[in-house]
């Protein structure tokens, strides 16, 4: 596991959409028909976005159990469980349906290895509220430059005060359910669907 350290904001990379490509053949390949969509999702996935220089990326599977195909199509990916493990819990947003349990929230979740470039595997069920999130906040932020740029000017300035990616993270999660308020609207006024969002994919 990498040491915490202070996040560093950088200005859009256009290799991102490339690495993304490779990163995508790797994960096809060795997830076969168990993913059933395979799509690059947080900052660095928005055009024009500044951000950590982390790709993300989402698979979509039908279900998380049982673990063991995943995990041995994540490794042969180049793709390793964290210390923690491969299970994981996504923020979970206020309000959330109280009638709901909260393991709907619950990921999978991998890294490349310390000596390679950073990559975040995040496997989530389809049709789950957190693989949704994932997808609205992109398209969102993609089909609106403004919001994107102020997005940006949000996360250099929490970058300059916080001390570690930990504390990055606390405040941008909550921050970004405020966005999200907006980006469901969105959804709700255009008829926005899960992958109908113009995801890369080679």
């Amino acid at each position: 596991m990498r040491p915490m350290s202070k996040p560093v904001i950088v200005d859009w990379q256009p290799r991102w959409p490339d690495e993304y490509a490779e990163i995508h053949g790797r994960l096809g390949a060795s997830f076969g028909d168990l993913a059933l969509a395979i799509e690059h999702v947080g900052s660095t996935s928005i055009p024009g976005m500044a951000a950590k220089d982390v790709i993300d990326i989402q698979v979509s599977v039908a279900s998380l159990e049982p673990q063991e195909p995943i995990a041995s199509a994540l490794s042969d990916a180049g793709f390793a469980e964290t210390p923690f493990g491969l299970l994981a819990d996504d923020h979970i947003p206020p309000g959330w349906h109280t009638d709901t349990p909260d393991d709907v929230w619950i990921k999978l979740f991998a890294s490349a290895p310390p000596d390679a470039r950073r990559v975040h595997v995040h496997v989530r069920v389809a049709g789950s509220p957190n693989e949704r999130y994932a997808l609205l906040f992109r398209d969102f932020m993609r089909a609106h430059p403004d919001a994107r740029d102020a997005w940006v000017i949000f996360k250099r300035e929490l970058a300059k005060i916080c001390d570690d990616v930990q504390d990055y993270v606390e405040v941008k999660d909550p921050a970004t359910d405020v966005v999200m308020v907006t980006a469901e609207r969105w959804a709700a006024d255009t008829g926005w669907m899960p992958h109908r969002g113009g995801a890369e994919t080679p």
